[in-house]
């Protein structure tokens, strides 16, 4: 914490708050971990992004305006995975200059608590449709090809099961922890069905499709918009 502090300090002096996210603030950092800093200015530089090395540390800066922090808080609802609200909502306050550190932590903590939206019916079912073809290749499908339709069919069903319970979902590790906080077995499930040739990773899929109404091709029918 002393060391992310630090580095606050010194790159923006004129930071009216940080908050220190990620794997380090929950108490999960493994020997790659680095600092998820999030800082908040009135103005330029912000908003922008960079990575350093600092105190023997990675380092993953976010600098913001209200405004910015804001933006990309909007997006993460749009997408259903709340990246930006858990790094200020699940943190550690660094510094706050003026009490925008602890409210801005409240709020977005408060958001990620409240869940995302739930998936409209053209969502559910374009889900369901993509998920259906995914099955329908994997049958038959052995090695390689296998292997790279199964990496991407269990995460498509893993946001079909986060999203469909009003949950937030998330990618590569961080959509296989959300999984696995919210129910264990199925994440062991589907990451089996990913390890074998068999046919444990369409039984786990089907088994979510149950709770929306099955598999979905014909029928399946999306508008465009343009």
């Amino acid at each position: 914490m002393d060391v992310a502090r630090q580095l606050v300090l010194e790159l923006y002096p004129d930071a009216r708050a940080a908050w220190l996210g990620g794997s380090v603030a929950r108490g999960d950092a493994s020997s790659t971990s680095d600092l998820d800093i999030t800082v908040l200015l009135d103005g330029p530089p912000a908003p922008m992004r960079k990575s350093l090395a600092y105190g023997g540390w990675p380092v993953e800066l976010f600098v913001h305006t209200e405004k910015s922090l804001r933006h990309f808080a909007d997006k993460d609802q749009a997408r259903r995975q709340p990246t930006m609200m858990r790094l200020v909502g699940e943190s550690v306050v660094l510094l706050d200059t003026d009490g925008c550190g602890a409210r801005l932590q409240q709020e977005f903590r408060a958001e990620v608590a409240a869940g995302p939206e739930p998936l409209s019916t053209d969502e559910l079912d374009l889900l369901r449709y993509t998920i259906t073809n995914l099955l329908d290749d994997l049958s038959d499908a052995a090695g390689d090809v296998r292997l790279a339709i199964a990496s991407v069919l269990w995460q498509d069903a893993a946001r079909l099961f986060l999203t469909g319970a009003g949950r937030w979902s998330g990618t590569g590790k961080g959509l296989l922890r959300e999984v696995a906080a919210y129910d264990q077995a199925l994440a062991a499930a589907l990451m089996d069905g990913l390890r074998v040739e068999d046919d444990r990773l369409i039984v786990a899929v089907d088994h979510i499709l149950a709770e929306y109404g099955g598999r979905l091709f014909a029928g399946f029918e999306l508008g465009a918009k343009i």
